[in-house]
């Protein structure tokens, strides 16, 4: 599977070109299925995950970009619904689109759905993630963003990629999360991290990382 993690969407240029060279084909000419589960879980949770699915999120450009098609892959109704169905859609669609809001919470229901097995046999569809949907591949999101709490507790996320994710670095309207805060953040973990701002995002293509960034961003070793 190959992936672009963004902080905030396709914000800008360089990102935009990095969407286009991993699909491989115009945006009109793409099929993608949107994820609005991680919204459930924050405050404002039902506006966010309507405003992301209506694209209306006009900060965190996802589903508002000219898709030939957008699908909602709502994750808590899976185990519900024919598992071949789903499964049919989610490997026909050329992208996934996923939401920001509880990564914790997230992964919780991408496990329980089973769409969390599946996944690393999707080798020609992108991950597009933003804010918790980027951060939830990693091993350990930190305890620093656990909110919702899973049964059994703990930070553990897919664990699909080696590193951890701080979004929204230097974010004016989230004054915990500055450089110093990743510093600390990056200081409890046990493998490497990347703290990258709303202007930047990471490809994964075969376990190769790049940065792509208008912004600024750090890299955390182990």
């Amino acid at each position: 599977m190959k992936m672009l993690l963004t902080s905030a969407g396709i914000k800008n240029p360089s990102i935009h070109r990095a969407l286009l060279d991993l699909l491989g084909k115009p945006i009109a000419e793409a099929n993608a299925l949107c994820i609005p589960t991680a919204a459930y879980a924050n405050h404002g949770g039902l506006t966010r995950a309507w405003a992301f699915v209506a694209g209306r999120e006009t900060q965190c450009p996802m589903t508002e970009l000219g898709w030939k098609s957008v699908g909602v892959l709502e994750l808590s109704v899976l185990l519900s619904i024919d598992r071949d169905a789903w499964v049919r859609a989610v490997r026909d669609a050329d992208v996934l689109l996923v939401n920001g809001g509880d990564p914790i919470f997230l992964a919780h229901w991408l496990v329980e759905s089973g769409l969390a097995d599946l996944l690393p046999t999707l080798d020609d569809t992108l991950w597009v993630g933003f804010s918790a949907g980027s951060m939830i591949m990693a091993p350990h999101i930190g305890a620093d963003f656990v909110g919702w709490q899973r049964p059994g507790g703990g930070d553990h996320a897919l664990g699909l990629i080696d590193f951890s994710i701080f979004p929204h670095l230097d974010h004016p309207d989230l004054p915990e999360n500055t450089m110093a805060d990743a510093e600390r953040w990056a200081a409890g973990l046990s493998h490497p991290a990347y703290a990258i701002d709303d202007a930047t995002a990471l490809t994964v293509v075969d376990d190769a990382v790049e940065v792509v960034s208008e912004g600024h961003w750090r890299h955390f070793t182990a």
